[in-house]
């Protein structure tokens, strides 16, 4: 098992923080959240996606600070967490050269949310991925994509058929079961069979149900512990198609404070595997 935080977790921390403390609780990775953030989020409460202290710019100085700071703490740099809208290769481009600066093998690609033209958004998609990819492969790295709910990537088998046109060694796709509480539920083993070789990292949270005034229950994040997310599942299918990748942690819960969720998160999760 290969354990990693994804930042974004970590709001309240700054990088030097969240290194050190992700380091000293046992993991051995980090996928840094990448982003230019908005002027106004810098006088705004601390937040996961909004003004979150834990992220770098999309330069390479940030990319060779991160990079230091990985090293210094003994961290590898699996993926980056970056966020490119479809269609921006610009923003791929920075992506692009950030991954590189940093060392790391793969950057996150967007793919687009689902708003009622699912023909017309998977091939925007799909051109999107016609565009970067060779701007990846002449860097050394390859684009991800996630299973997301709200997106045309909300199950397995809808990011298998967004990838299918290009070979696992262009682009790979991250599996998250907490995602796919929220929309896209297949069984864990047969998503994971389906996407075959594509399949290059998994992202590790939980989500529960709740129900709404007009009597539908909708989805909230939920700790590791107690959601719907079955791991002892998830991870015996991942044993059985031979996963040896990474596990992210991406934790959205607020169950516990940052440095301690890093902690319980890491001794649920190396339990959990090993139980599977």
């Amino acid at each position: 098992m290969q354990l990693a935080v994804f930042t974004v977790m970590l709001p309240d921390l700054t990088p030097e923080e969240a290194a050190r403390e992700i380091s000293a609780a046992g993991y051995t990775g980090v996928e840094w959240r990448v982003k230019a953030a908005a002027p106004e989020q810098q006088n705004e409460p601390v937040s996961f996606w909004g003004n979150n202290l834990c992220t770098f710019a999309p330069t390479e100085e940030e990319a060779i600070r991160a990079r230091d700071l990985s090293n210094r703490f003994g961290l590898a740099t699996p993926n980056i967490g970056s966020y490119v809208a479809t269609g921006d290769v610009e923003e791929a481009k920075r992506a692009v050269q950030f991954a590189k600066a940093l060392g790391s093998p793969h950057f996150r690609l967007g793919t687009r949310n689902f708003g009622g033209d699912y023909a017309r958004e998977l091939e925007e998609a799909q051109q999107f991925l016609r565009d970067v990819i060779p701007l990846a492969k002449a860097a050394g790295v390859k684009p991800l994509v996630e299973i997301h709910h709200r997106m045309i990537t909300a199950s397995a088998s809808l990011t298998h058929k967004l990838v299918s046109p290009f070979s696992p060694h262009e682009v790979g796709v991250i599996h998250d079961a907490g995602n796919m509480v929220h929309e896209g539920f297949e069984d864990y083993r047969l998503g994971l069979e389906l996407l075959g070789d594509y399949l290059t990292e998994v992202h590790v949270k939980n989500a529960a149900f709740e129900p709404q005034e007009n009597g539908v229950w909708q989805g909230i994040w939920a700790p590791l512990r107690s959601g719907v997310v079955d791991f002892d599942a998830l991870f015996k299918a991942l044993k059985r198609v031979g996963y040896d990748g990474w596990l992210v942690l991406e934790d959205f819960s607020q169950s516990l404070p940052s440095k301690e969720a890093l902690r319980d998160n890491f001794d649920f999760v190396s339990s959990a595997w090993q139980a599977a």
